[in-house]
């Protein structure tokens, strides 16, 4: 079978960020994306430039990155975190070579009854780390399962201004590791953060060095920008959770904040951003503010001077702005934005943005993946069978099942992410209702489904 073309000479970098989301559980999911792109005809990655004539040599001090071991406690367990870390030490010691995987399922009889997870991550691609490496860093959280509270500004209404979880949140759990991307924008977002602790900790001056704790991911409608935003906040309470007791997110409502009275808007952000600020002046806390479609909050002033009444719309930007620039000095706040529509944004909004990153749709190989996960959950349900990775399923010597997961991926490029994760459950609502579904009569159901969901596109497109 011809293998597509990862990407065209005319395809920018932003074109080929993806990002997918949706929570796959079969354990044996850790296939890095980069051993993914041998299946296409082009590398994720492009070309190496041509090393210097003299190469720099690493400093011998330099040391390696560390690797995460997230340990996901029982919620009725009642061991230390000391004794959770010996715990875990031991099944890593037995399990051998470590690489990055998702655990849920234990022979120990201790570990079951005190661990619902153990998710390794941040291991260099192709190698593995030997369990008694000191670079090895173990976090030990509990989830919270109480839900999402609600928040109203104005009496008079029965439309909540804020959403506001406790992290590490059920809700959230094992979204992080759903995420897919073509570039390394997971990294990328933690290391800001750990730059911004690192300024905070050694007292940087801000008048020299500026940082405004800013996040904002744009892109087309159902890539998951807020997901990765929810998926952010979770990870940063599990890796932080020794410096910070508790995490908080809290969603603000961009719509809730437009009074129908002239000029009360501005007020309302003003009050929201006060109750912000009691939650961040807890210094054990971490508290993640997220606002989606933050372009309704930062219109862009100039835009607003052709309006019928202009006035609270610009006091609605100036407030969030006036806002923003007080809640910086805060170490223990990161604000989480996201647009659809940048163009709409305010460009001072924009200039406070440390980070402005682009989420795409994803490319073939990225597809191929959220496929596969999509397989192996529905394997491990016993949906689809047999259970066995696609992978690893040959027919004389040709990986048979993954050139025709391969091919349909290539097909369903230009999709988002959220409609990809629909795919499987609308290609298996086209089956006969039978205990099991063969793996080769699912990936025919799906081939379908792919050309149906491409039709309707185009007609919809005509319209």
């Amino acid at each position: 079978m011809e293998a597509c073309g990862m990407s065209s000479p005319k395809e920018s970098a932003n074109q080929r960020t993806a990002s997918l989301f949706g929570r796959p559980s079969y354990k044996s999911l850790t296939l890095p994306l980069q051993e993914l792109a041998t299946l296409f005809s082009q590398p994720l990655t492009s070309t190496k430039p041509e090393p210097m004539e003299q190469a720099t040599p690493s400093p011998p001090s330099e040391q390696p990155s560390s690797v995460h071991v997230e340990i996901c406690q029982a919620p009725m367990s009642t061991l230390r975190a000391s004794q959770m870390h010996e715990l875990v030490r031991g099944y890593l010691m037995r399990a051998g070579a470590l690489r990055d995987s998702v655990d849920t399922e234990f022979s120990d009889t201790v570990l079951s009854e005190h661990v619902i997870s153990i998710t390794i991550t941040d291991v260099p691609t192709d190698k593995y780390i030997d369990p008694s490496s000191p670079h090895i860093r173990l976090h030990v959280y509990k989830l919270h399962d109480d839900g999402p509270s609600t928040e109203e500004l104005e009496e008079e209404s029965n439309v909540s201004s804020a959403t506001h979880w406790m992290l590490p949140a059920t809700e959230f759990h094992g979204l992080w590791e759903s995420l897919v991307y073509d570039m390394d924008i997971k990294p990328k977002l933690l290391r800001y953060v750990e730059t911004t602790l690192l300024f905070s900790d050694r007292e940087v001056n801000s008048s020299i060095i500026s940082w405004n704790r800013v996040v904002l991911l744009y892109g087309p409608p159902g890539t998951g920008k807020t997901s990765l935003c929810k998926a952010l906040a979770q990870k940063l309470c599990i890796r932080l959770s020794r410096r910070y007791s508790y995490g908080q997110l809290v969603e603000i409502n961009s719509h809730s904040l437009f009074s129908k009275w002239f000029s009360e808007s501005g007020k309302l952000v003003q009050k929201m951003f006060a109750k912000i600020t009691e939650l961040i002046e807890d210094p054990d806390a971490l508290v993640c503010v997220l606002i989606d479609e933050v372009e309704s909050l930062t219109a862009s002033r100039k835009a607003s001077m052709s309006g019928a009444e202009p006035s609270d719309a610009i006091r609605v930007v100036n407030a969030l702005l006036t806002q923003l620039d007080q809640i910086r000095r805060y170490p223990n706040v990161i604000i989480l934005t996201t647009s659809n529509i940048t163009g709409a944004i305010d460009l001072a909004f924009v200039d406070r943005a440390d980070i402005k990153q682009y989420i795409g749709y994803p490319s073939p190989a990225a597809v191929f993946k959220i496929y596969h996960s999509c397989v192996l959950e529905l394997m491990r349900v016993g949906i689809v069978t047999p259970r066995r990775d696609v992978i690893e399923l040959r027919e004389n010597g040709v990986t048979f099942y993954t050139q025709r997961l391969k091919l349909i991926a290539c097909k369903s490029e230009g999709l988002s992410g959220r409609t990809l994760r629909k795919l499987p459950f609308l290609a298996l609502s086209t089956t006969p209702h039978t205990a099991a579904i063969a793996l080769q009569g699912f990936l025919s159901a799906l081939d379908s489904t792919v050309d149906t969901q491409l039709g309707d596109r185009e007609e919809l497109a005509r319209q």
